[in-house]
Formats: C-alpha cells, structure tokens, sequence
C-alpha cells in the first residue's frame, strides 16, 4: 500500500505558507502595541516640525522677509551684535535660503545666556526675537526633551521599530499589492479602518520607509559613533566624531581684535567658486583663540556645503569641500534635509506633510484596527481603548494649547504646558469611555485651533511684516475644519451604528 503523503502547508505567496503569515501578523500587532505610543508622537510629531522654519516666522511675524544677504550685510550683522554683547562665547549667523527669507542670529554669551533673534535688510540686530514654541516642538521630534543622547537614541530606536513594522506589514498581508485600489467601504468600522490603514501604508511606502530609515540613522548617531570607537579607535569616542567634525584652535582668551571679516569672506568665496555664503560663525571673538568659520553652500546639492575655518590673525586653519569629504560626512549632511523635507520649499513641504499625516493616520488606526479585532471576537480591551483614544487625541489639543498659552502668555515653558494637557487627557481616561473622550478632544482641539489665528492678530496686528503668518493662520483655520468634519462624520446614524 503505497505511503500517505502528508498534506503540504497551504502557501499565500511562493515560500510563504499560511502559518509563517498569521505569525509575522502576530510579531506585527505585538510590535506595533509595543511602540505604538512612542511611533505616534514621533510621527505626530515630525510631520509638525517639517514647518518650524515657517512657525518660527509666525512667532516673530515683526520681521519682514530677506530675499538675500551678501557678505557685507552678513559682516554688519556680526559687528552690530558683537557691539552691543562683546561677552559672546560664539555666535552664529545663517544667511536666507529656501526653507526661511531671514537673516537668522544665535548666539551664546559668556555667562551661559542664549540670545535668539534677526536682522534685517541692512544686517541691523534688531534685538531678541526667541520662538519658543518653535523650539519645544522641534525638540520634541528630535530627542523628546530628554536629556540629549537617552532622547535620541530613543527615538532612533522608535524609527528601527516603524521600519520593522513596514517590513511585517507587507510580510503579513501578501495580497496587500493586489488590493492597493480595493476598500469595502459602507461595511463594519473594522474592516473598513484595515483597509484604509493597508492602503495609506501601501501608497506612501517609499515615503514611509525613508522616514523610518533616516530617522533611525539621525537618533542612532551616537550608539554608531560609539559601535565605531569600538571597532577602530580602542573605544576612543572623540577620534571617531574627529573623523565628521573639525578640529578646534587652542584656547586663548587673551583679548584680541576681531580679524578682517572682509578679507575671510573674500578668501573663501575665492576657494569655492560658484557657491554661496550659508553661514557665518565666530567662535570666542575678540580672543586670541578665536575663529571664524565660514559654510559656502551649492544650490545643487543637499550638503551644508564647503567649510573654512580660519584663526584669529585670519590665516585658513582648516577647510574641508564637499567633493573631497568622506561618505559618513555626506551621508551626515544630507539626511537632515531628505528626512525633515528641507530641500525644495513648500513643494517638498506640503508633501511632507500629507504624507507625515497619512503616517500618522496608519499609526493610530493599527490599534485601532487591533481593539475592535478583539471585541468582534468578544474579547474587549476597553483600558486599551481609553488609552489609545486619549493618546491620539491628546497631541492636537495639547500642540494647540501650548502654542496658545506661548502666544498670549509666553511665562509658561511650552513643553510644561504641552505635558500638563497630555496628562490630563490621558487622566480622563478614568470617567469617559473612548467615544466620549475623543469626542471631547476632538471639539477642544478644533476650538483652540479656530482661536489661535485670532490671537495672533489680536497680539501682533493685521499687518504682518511677514505674510507667512497669514498662511500659518489659514494652515489652523483648515485643520479646525477639518477635526470639526471629523466629528460630525462621526456623529452621523449610520456611522454610530457602525461603530457599535
């Protein structure tokens, strides 16, 4: 009798049985619900922060545009800064380019003070401008206010867990490109919600995996320096970032005149033929020890561009050129821009955006998706439920909130009031349920949106100086809207009976 063949697995694609799925689907949901806070926030997060270049415009809207800024309105600016704080340890001076018209000033004094502010058409300080909403919500893309190289490495680590989430994704849904244009609307919320988030992850996945991929890069940059310190250099961390950063002039703090600005700028637009000045910084000016190093950028390429330092007698000291720098230096220089959407001004800027949104999107409705999964199955999880509701709807009524108490009562550090209104979201978990909860955050949020441009017109005036304001002021009216549809969306029968 001949032998009984054993059944063999049933295969969903070539080499990929039904069981090696349901478990990669399983490591997907467990990953996802491991990091799904954490993923949220940074993807909440940085699709705000692609506009801090135009927020930080909003903040200070006093300040008119500069289309351009030669070497000489650059040397004016350092020497009307420098005579009214001769105690600067250093200060650096951007120069207009396509992500923000203005002459940007940061300096920081002897005394451990930070001056923030801008100069105008003639390279005139005009006095601090600081933006410091702007400065919270970058900083909480980049390392989330932690102490730097912890928060970093976190949210590096959050960007290695969304690009393992990509991959499972496409592992755990093999028809997922055969369905791209397939969604069973009209059907249960499920279902429908499954088939959204696979066809928003799908159709931005080139996008998706960048992000996911350069911003793991961009946090993880001191655990690679320290991997390669490892490797190479005995453990020495410093001879590793000596391979990506200059090195520094001995310390001299004898007093000194600064050096010929003039003829430095000269020297190296000489050196850099069909470049631009990007940037100007002096490092202890007015000190032996001092330097002057200067940043001559190509309209062509990402890279912050060629650099030159030069001492305090004004003699090149260093210079190092984009064609000749090393692979990480590049890799360095241009992941800033690719991942942020910095390169290509309000084009690469509203595609970053609906793209960061629609990442934002497949972020919360994987939970989503997960919980009523389980309650169809009769097994709820209404604390999970609270929490993700909370969680989601908790970042756009606290943004607003602190970017509100920053407009009209700049006291308060905007990162304490963005942490007091997520905290308290996240408390009303106790007496709401998730429907009433993110009903709620869903109307203050669209509230403290709608009152936000009339705030800023109230405190600053219509006639802004810099018109940008009036696009951010349109951006909130539009996102208000666009909760406020949401709701009543929402709100409609046959949607509650679906969501029942």
């Amino acid at each position: 009798m001949a032998e009984r063949q054993r059944p063999r697995a049933k295969t969903i694609w070539p080499r990929m049985s039904a069981p090696f799925v349901q478990a990669v689907l399983a490591g997907h949901s467990s990953l996802g619900l491991a990091f799904a806070a954490l993923i949220y926030l940074v993807c909440f997060s940085g699709t705000v922060a692609v506009l801090v270049h135009d927020f930080e415009r909003w903040e200070a809207p006093v300040v008119a545009p500069v289309e351009a800024a030669g070497p000489d309105t650059v040397i004016a600016t350092a020497r009307s800064f420098l005579s009214g704080h001769p105690a600067t340890e250093h200060i650096f001076i951007s120069l207009p380019d396509i992500n923000s018209p203005r002459t940007r000033i940061y300096a920081e004094l002897h005394d451990g003070e930070i001056l923030e502010g801008f100069a105008g058409t003639d390279g005139t300080w005009s006095g601090p401008a600081p933006t410091p909403w702007s400065a919270f919500m970058l900083g909480l893309h980049i390392d989330l206010h932690l102490p730097h190289a912890v928060g970093s490495f976190v949210v590096g680590m959050t960007g290695v867990a969304l690009l393992s989430l990509l991959i499972s994704g496409l592992l755990s849904h093999p028809r997922i490109f055969r369905d791209a244009f397939h969604i069973r609307l009209g059907g249960t919320k499920r279902l429908q919600e499954a088939d959204l988030h696979n066809r928003a992850g799908i159709w931005a996945l080139p996008f998706h995996i960048v992000i996911a991929l350069t911003g793991a890069l961009l946090g993880l940059t001191t655990l690679i320096a320290g991997t390669l310190a490892l490797a190479f250099f005995k453990g020495d961390v410093e001879q590793t970032y000596a391979l990506f950063f200059p090195p520094a002039l001995e310390d001299d703090t004898t007093p000194a005149p600064v050096p010929d600005l003039e003829a430095i700028l000269a020297d190296a637009a000489a050196r850099a033929p069909g470049a631009e000045l990007r940037m100007l910084r002096l490092d202890h000016p007015g000190e032996t020890g001092q330097s002057v190093h200067v940043t001559m950028g190509y309209a062509d390429k990402l890279a912050f561009g060629d650099s030159y330092i030069y001492d305090g007698n004004g003699a090149l000291f260093h210079s190092e050129r984009v064609s000749e720098s090393s692979l990480g230096t590049r890799i360095l220089q241009t992941i800033g821009p690719y991942h942020f959407g910095w390169f290509a001004g309000w084009v690469s800027k509203l595609a970053y955006i609906l793209l960061g949104a629609a990442l934002t999107w497949v972020t919360s409705t994987g939970v989503a998706i997960w919980t009523a999964r389980r309650r169809s199955k009769g097994h709820p999880a209404p604390v999970t439920e609270r929490l993700w509701a909370a969680t989601v709807w908790s970042q756009p009524f606290a943004y607003a909130l602190s970017a509100l108490t920053a407009l009209v009562w700049p006291g308060p550090d905007p990162l304490l009031v963005w942490a007091i209104a997520t905290g308290l979201s996240l408390g009303l978990t106790v007496p709401l349920g998730p429907v009433a909860l993110s009903t709620g955050l869903r109307a203050a949020s669209a509230l403290l949106l709608t009152a936000l441009p009339l705030a800023h017109v109230l405190r600053h005036g219509a006639d802004y100086a810099d018109p940008v304001a009036w696009v951010i002021n349109a951006g909130l009216l539009a996102s208000a809207a666009l909760i406020a549809l949401s709701l009543a969306w929402r709100a409609t029968p046959q949607r509650r009976a679906r969501m029942a």
